[in-house]
């Protein structure tokens, strides 16, 4: 009769254990650093949550500039597993471009000279800290 609250407790800490277990502000925190903006500058919608603690979403900011995040949140499992000091990941977003005929996002190799001018070759890194 004893092992009855130990199987709901087992039970229960299962049905628990894959959910990420970050909040809203923390999810607003970690996203106003991924962006660029303060907290209250951007709302954030279509929150999903993927087994294993990805949460993936929208982003619309105030100025109409859209961006599609995700982030890693530590699941109840992986908590009480290293007794609450598991991390949170921070939060990767992506402008998304939005009008017809694909405009060219600020950066991009479209925009940029075609090397840099000390002579090297343009690379990736180059062009993606505008260098060339």
């Amino acid at each position: 009769m004893s092992k009855n609250p130990l199987i709901l407790l087992t039970f229960a800490l299962a049905l628990t254990g894959c959910a990420a277990t970050i909040d809203q502000t923390g999810l607003e925190q970690r996203t106003a650093q991924a962006i660029g903006r303060s907290v209250g500058q951007f709302t954030i919608t279509d929150r999903t949550e993927e087994t294993g603690g990805r949460i993936n979403y929208t982003v619309q900011t105030q100025d109409r500039k859209t961006y599609r995040c995700y982030l890693y949140g530590a699941t109840g499992f992986q908590r009480a597993m290293s007794f609450g000091q598991t991390p949170h990941s921070d939060a990767i977003c992506t402008p998304t471009v939005t009008g017809q005929g694909g405009a060219a996002v600020k950066g991009s190799a479209a925009s940029a000279p075609a090397a840099p001018a000390d002579g090297r070759p343009c690379n990736a890194l180059l062009r993606a800290a505008g260098r060339c």
